[in-house]
């Protein structure tokens, strides 16, 4: 009988519990049943309207399976207890009740015994996980029974007491590193969200002189784009644009033969060599959304829904569908996308108005990949550095946002509102350093976040 575990009934008679013993103590300590360090009754049922949802004069916190569910003008308690949520989804739910209150048919007063310490037991009571005593399976209630029957390692008091204090310090201690952590989380969201400010003022890496201006590259596309025209392969933007700079050191937008100032249009002043356009102009494709696709099983041709498009900012090409074969010579060769397309989410509360870039590299198996009718693709020339135009709209992903129309369920981003946003233009080398620099400080944020303890 000395090495193993026995329990002793009030009849006298002896049983071997060792099979029930989950692990050893220590030398000193006990195993005891929870029924021999406390006891456990429910308060007492309150009607509904006897229960005030603010404190009055001579008021006592009623306590419910949650904790203060309200104030009532009589106490039934009075000490330091834990409360064990009694019914429901707050089976084995603990608080601490201090002082006089009263407690409700759902609340589970628990009462020490002598020379048991009310900090270690709380913590022993949370550590016991209470709601797996529950019974029913609609309408869950707590078998006090059952849970007074629990097994517990119990250690002498003043040992009780150590543990106690140094459990508590430990959970202050790792909900200040949780909250601190949730606060870094906050600030890198926030630093990313100025580098992306900077990035686009023309702040964030330095400005040459030697370098090729802006408008020149954007001249240089509407050659492009003119060239296509007459070779058929696209057709002509009916609302061309051309924004530039004036005389009088103004800015304006020059479309269909007529001049606009837009200086009280434009949202910040950028560096000299910089241009202003509208994002179509610099694109070598129309602005526009996929196709509604018919969906299967399986296929050779998978669809890019809004939902791969994530919100922690990357693209998840394993969440796209696959589409009908049938449908797929609906599809023109230009609608299928290509490594740098640009991809913005057109519907959908929670997701309108997101951004995200595609590339080559997020489609592991080479599969075919065409937009759905719930994203907007925008492909820039090849004049251009994509990523570059990806960073601007990122940044302006919080406007996007609220720049969709309809009901508040119902709210789509068309594709001719992303067509005109105005987007700040630097030299092609400016914009290839911009995008390695913005690179750098988030991979640098990416691994702090990622290394949060």
């Amino acid at each position: 009988m000395r090495n193993l575990h026995y329990e002793k009934f009030a009849d006298g008679t002896v049983k071997c519990i060792e099979d029930e013993i989950p692990f050893e103590v220590p030398e000193g300590w006990e195993w005891s049943r929870l029924k021999h360090i406390c006891t456990m009754a429910a308060g007492k049922a309150k009607p509904t309207n006897d229960i005030k949802p603010e404190p009055f004069d001579g008021c006592y916190p009623c306590f419910g399976g949650n904790g203060i569910r309200g104030y009532v003008d009589e106490y039934n308690q009075d000490g330091t207890y834990s409360i064990v949520g009694r019914q429901g989804a707050l089976c084995g739910n603990i608080n601490i009740a201090s002082g006089k209150f009263y407690a409700t048919e759902h609340a589970v007063v628990t009462t020490l015994f002598s020379g048991i310490d009310f900090i270690w037991s709380n913590h022993t009571l949370e550590a016991l996980e209470l709601n797996k005593y529950a019974t029913g399976a609609a309408q869950p209630g707590l078998s006090v029974a059952n849970v007074l029957n629990a097994l517990v390692p119990v250690p002498p008091t003043c040992e009780q007491k150590r543990i106690g204090r140094i459990v508590s310090s430990a959970i202050e201690l790792t909900e200040g590193v949780a909250l601190e952590k949730q606060e870094l989380q906050s600030i890198i969201i926030q630093a990313k969200a100025r580098i992306l400010d900077l990035a686009i003022r023309g702040k964030l890496v330095p400005q040459s002189p030697d370098d090729e201006p802006a408008s020149v590259l954007l001249d240089r596309i509407r050659a492009e784009k003119e060239e296509l025209i007459k070779q058929g392969k696209i057709k002509r933007d009916k609302r061309e644009s051309v924004i530039f700079r004036g005389e009088d050191n103004s800015y304006y937008e020059k479309v269909r033969n007529k001049f606009i100032c837009i200086d009280d249009d434009l949202p910040f002043d950028i560096p000299d060599g910089w241009a202003w356009c509208e994002l179509q102009d610099c694109c070598c494709k129309e602005i526009k959304r996929g196709r509604s696709p018919k969906y299967a099983d399986t296929g050779t041709v998978r669809s890019f829904a809004q939902k791969c498009n994530q919100k922690s900012g990357g693209i998840n090409i394993s969440l796209a569908q696959w589409i009908d074969d049938s449908s797929i010579g609906r599809y023109d060769e230009d609608e299928y996308m290509l490594d740098g397309d640009i991809v913005i989410n057109s519907t959908g509360t929670g997701t309108l108005g997101r951004v995200g870039i595609y590339y080559d590299s997020d489609n592991r198996e080479r599969t075919p990949i065409v937009p759905d009718s719930h994203v907007t693709v925008v492909r820039t020339s090849r004049l251009f550095n994509s990523s570059y135009i990806f960073l601007c709209l990122k940044a302006m992903q919080s406007r996007l946002e609220e720049l969709g129309e309809g009901s508040t369920n119902q709210k789509e981003l068309k594709p001719l509102t992303i067509q005109q946003q105005r987007i700040p233009v630097p030299p092609l080398v400016e914009q290839q350093a911009i995008v390695k620099r913005v690179c750098a400080f988030f991979e640098e944020l990416d691994y702090v976040e990622a290394n949060l303890c």
